[in-house]
C-alpha cells in the first residue's frame, strides 16, 4: 500500500483524490490530511479514509475538529507548524493542492521528507521555483506535475531524448470570456468569471482561467519542470480542452494527451506513477466530439499572458512578484474591490513599483511575496480612493 499525504484535502483537487482514494481503499494508506479550516469535511473525510492525521491550518478550528475526531483515535492538530509536520512525515506520495503561496513551506517541509509530492499548487514552482528544485535535488525526491497540462506533457515528455524536443505546447480553455470585447470584458462579474465552461475548479483558479493568467503561471511553471529554454513553451487555445497539452520533437513528430476534462486523470497518473489505475472519468469519444479547434491567444484583450512571459525572461524575483499582486487582485476582484479588468493592471503597478535581487533561500522568497502583497493592496487602496 502506499502512504498518501493530502495537503488541502478539501478544495477541488483534495476532493477528487479522495474520491480516488477511497476507490481503491486497498491500494492507499492515508497518513494525514490538512484543510484551511473547513472542520466539517476535514473530519469526515478523515473518518471515511482512517487517516492517521487531520490538521487545520486555522488554529482557531482547532477545538472543533478534536470535538469532531473524539473517539476515533485520529490525531488532530492545528496551526502552519502543524501542517508543515504533517508534510513531513514520510508519505510515499504527498499531494500538495494548497491554494496559492500559503502551500509554499508544506511544499518545502514534503520535499526535504523525501518521498514523491505530487504538485497540484503552480504557484509554489511560479515563487521559488529555483529553490525548490536545488532542494529537490538534495534530498532526493520526485516532483510529478498534478496539473492537467504539465501532466500531460509529462506522459509524452522523453526524458532520456529532451535534447530533440522542439517546444512544448500548453492548450488553454480560453476561459469563458475568449469571445468577449475588452469593454464587454470591463463589466464582467465575479459570479460570471468563476463560472468555467469546461472545468469543475475553485474561485481563485477560475478567475484566473479567465483571465488566462492560469495559462502564464503554467508557462512558468513548464519552465521549472522540464528542461527546455522558455522560448520552447508555446501557448494555444483549444476550446474544448480535449487535448491537455503537446510535445514536439525535432523530427516533426507531435504526441499529444488527450481526455475528458475531469482532474481524477492527471491526479491517478501521479497517484500510481509508474503504475496507472483505474479511474471513473467519462472514456474519450472523439466521433460525439466532431472536432477540435485551436487558435493564438490574444494577448491584447489577455495582458496577463504578456506579463507572465516577461516575468520569466526576466527571472530572479519576478515570477514571485507576478504571483503575489495576482492573488491580491484576484482576491479584490471577488470582494468587489476591483474591475475584472483591473486584475492584470494591479499586477502591472506591482512589477513595475518593486524589483528585488532574485531570492536563494524560502525565506527570501517569503519576503518578496509579502513586500509585493503590500504594494499590490496599496494599489487597490488606491483604486478604491
Amino acid at each position: 500500500m502506499k502512504k498518501v499525504t493530502i495537503l488541502g484535502a478539501t478544495g477541488s483537487v483534495g476532493t477528487s483524490t479522495l474520491d480516488l482514494i477511497e476507490r481503491a481503499p486497498e491500494q492507499f494508506h492515508v497518513v494525514a490530511l490538512t484543510a484551511n479550516r473547513d472542520v466539517a469535511k476535514l473530519a469526515a473525510a478523515a473518518i471515511r479514509t482512517r487517516a492517521e492525521r487531520a490538521v487545520v491550518a486555522d488554529e482557531a478550528c482547532l477545538p472543533a475538529l478534536r470535538e469532531a475526531l473524539a473517539g476515533t483515535g485520529i490525531v488532530a492538530a492545528g496551526g502552519a507548524a502543524a501542517v508543515c509536520e504533517a508534510a513531513s512525515l514520510g508519505a510515499d506520495v504527498t499531494v500538495a493542492a494548497i491554494v496559492g503561496c500559503a502551500g509554499l513551506k508544506p511544499v518545502m517541509a514534503a520535499i526535504r521528507a523525501g518521498g514523491t509530492i505530487a504538485l497540484a499548487n503552480k504557484e509554489a514552482l511560479v515563487s521559488a521555483g529555483d529553490v525548490m528544485k536545488a532542494a529537490i535535488a538534495d534530498h532526493g525526491a520526485t516532483l510529478l506535475p498534478v496539473d492537467s497540462e504539465h501532466n500531460a506533457i509529462f506522459q509524452c515528455f522523453d526524458a532520456r531524448l529532451a535534447h530533440r524536443v522542439r517546444r512544448i505546447i500548453l492548450t488553454a480553455s480560453g476561459g469563458p470570456f475568449r469571445d468577449r470585447s475588452l469593454a464587454e470584458m470591463a463589466a464582467i462579474t465575479p459570479a460570471q468569471a468563476v463560472a468555467h465552461p469546461n472545468w469543475s475548479m475553485g474561485a481563485k483558479i477560475s478567475v484566473d482561467s479567465a483571465t488566462m493568467m492560469n495559462k502564464g503561471l503554467e508557462l512558468i511553471e513548464a519552465f521549472h519542470l522540464f528542461p527546455l529554454w522558455h522560448e520552447q513553451i508555446d501557448i494555444v487555445v483549444h476550446r474544448q480542452s480535449v487535448i491537455h497539452s503537446m510535445v514536439e520533437y525535432v523530427d516533426g513528430s507531435t504526441l499529444a494527451q488527450l481526455g475528458t476534462p475531469d482532474m481524477r486523470t492527471p491526479i491517478a497518473y501521479a497517484l500510481a506513477w509508474p503504475d496507472r489505475m483505474a479511474t471513473p472519468g467519462e472514456p474519450l469519444d472523439l466521433a460525439r466530439i466532431g472536432r477540435l479547434d485551436f487558435e493564438a491567444p490574444d494577448v491584447a484583450r489577455f495582458p496577463a499572458l504578456a506579463l507572465a512571459r516577461l516575468a520569466l525572461e526576466a527571472g530572479g524575483a519576478r515570477p514571485a512578484i507576478l504571483n503575489a499582486a495576482n492573488e491580491v487582485a484576484v482576491a479584490a476582484f471577488l470582494d468587489g474591490r476591483a474591475g475584472f479588468l483591473e486584475i492584470a493592471a494591479i499586477v502591472d503597478d506591482t512589477l513595475q513599483r518593486f524589483d528585488p535581487p532574485a531570492p536563494e533561500t524560502l525565506d527570501a522568497v517569503l519576503d518578496i511575496d509579502r513586500e509585493a502583497r503590500r504594494l499590490a493592496v496599496e494599489r487597490v487602496r488606491e483604486r478604491v480612493a
